[in-house]
């Protein structure tokens, strides 16, 4: 499903126009980026949390060239934990 499909069934779904479902899903995506640039985590209960992790500086090796090795920096990612009612639905015992 694409952003398109998803504004569509978003607006089905909870009796809005396609702006009005486009203008909710814009705002949850830019309240969960900045949540998560500020370091914050989101957690929608039952459904997931969204968190921001730092991935450590590591060693690596250059791929275009195997015998040199590399410093990966480190970075922050985003990850998602499932909540336990999406966990249920997708094992299929919901």
């Amino acid at each position: 499903m694409n952003k398109a499909a998803l504004i569509e069934r978003l607006a089905a779904e909870a009796a809005l126009n396609k702006k009005q479902a486009e203008d909710a899903l814009e705002a949850l995506v830019k309240i969960i980026v900045g949540e998560l640039k500020a370091g914050n985590e989101i957690t929608i209960t039952g459904f997931g949390t969204f968190l921001a992790k730092k991935r450590h500086t590591r060693g690596g090796v250059n791929p275009q060239n195997p015998s040199q090795k590399i410093q990966i920096p480190e970075v922050t990612v985003a990850k998602f934990k499932t909540g336990k009612m999406l966990k249920d639905v997708l094992k299929g015992k919901r």
